[in-house]
């Protein structure tokens, strides 16, 4: 007994195909990396960092100044891939009142201060011991970053490898006063 026509296989075939390529593009496609976080819009949670090279940072400390906090791990082959953009671009703003952070997690200190000494580590980089900055930003994973305005506002969340243009964009929306906020 034949259960299906070559007609109706090829039909078949085509709607399994069509449902693959539909679970690929989810899955791979090209996504929009702005996420959306409950912390656009609202004050920054504060936080206090012991940097690699023994200094204290304190984000309180850095209000009137435009903040880009990025989250990053030495394993993370994305964070690698944005690292040089971020160094170049840090050297462009390093006098124009934009603060650089960087944030190790999931990592061992070592691994961190290697990666550091191989990608760059011009601007303060500081680990994240016990997590707590980590949980107060909602950081799912890496590169994460977080643009905060001079008023401590986060103004953005971008999720993947930052490019030297998505640096320029966001950090130039930090530093426009954001009317929508009081």
């Amino acid at each position: 007994m034949k259960i299906l026509s070559t007609s109706g296989k090829v039909i078949v075939l085509i709607g399994i195909l069509g449902l693959i390529s539909l679970m690929g593009y989810a899955i791979f496609g090209n996504r929009v990396n702005i996420k959306t976080s409950p912390l656009v819009g609202n004050k920054a949670p504060e936080f206090t960092l012991k940097t690699f090279d023994g200094k204290d940072l304190k984000l309180s400390d850095l209000k009137g100044k435009t903040v880009l906090l990025n989250f990053w791990a030495s394993w993370c082959m994305p964070c690698r891939q944005e690292a040089g953009a971020l160094e170049r671009s840090w050297q462009k703003y390093k006098d124009k009142d934009v603060v650089f952070i960087g944030v190790n997690v999931w990592d061992e200190n070592s691994n961190a201060l290697s990666y550091l000494k191989k990608f760059g580590g011009g601007y303060p980089h500081a680990t994240d011991p016990d997590e707590e900055i980590q949980v107060d930003y909602g950081v799912g994973g890496v590169p994460e970053t977080y643009f905060i305005d001079p008023s401590g506002n986060v103004r953005d969340k971008f999720t993947g490898p930052l490019t030297e243009q998505i640096i320029d964009y966001f950090v130039l929306r930090a530093q426009v006063p954001n009317n929508n906020e009081s």
